[in-house]
């Protein structure tokens, strides 16, 4: 087995969206969320996962200078992350068809961890 990070990309409307939805609208989408991660638990191949804040910094360059992010012009926001075990990565990629980013037309980066 190999891990694996999902890295989950809304669209700039969605946190709007979500700023919109009703409580019970709001339990309804995490209930979404919870069955999807509950389904790659029950297979053993879960490890974790988090949501990210939307705002943050970035540091670059040698001069590791700091600046407010993420940026409006981005075209999408990283929400948050999974990781998980899979045989390859067309197994991981299967298992992040199920993620209910896709129904607000997210984004899933399915990366493989390296290791040395």
């Amino acid at each position: 087995m190999e891990k694996y990070m999902l890295v989950f990309h809304n669209v700039p409307m969605v946190e709007e969206v979500y700023a919109t939805m009703s409580p019970e609208d709001m339990q309804a989408e995490l209930a979404k969320w919870d069955a999807w991660i509950g389904g790659i638990a029950a297979q053993g191949k879960f490890i974790s996962s988090d949501a990210l804040d939307p705002k943050g910094k970035t540091i670059r360059g040698s001069k590791r200078v700091i600046t407010d992010g993420p940026f409006t012009e981005g075209k999408e926001l990283v929400s948050g992350y999974l990781l998980m075990e899979a045989e390859s990565m067309d197994e991981a990629v299967e298992l992040s068809y199920g993620c209910p980013i896709y129904d607000h037309e997210g984004t899933v980066e399915v990366r493989r961890i390296q290791v040395y």
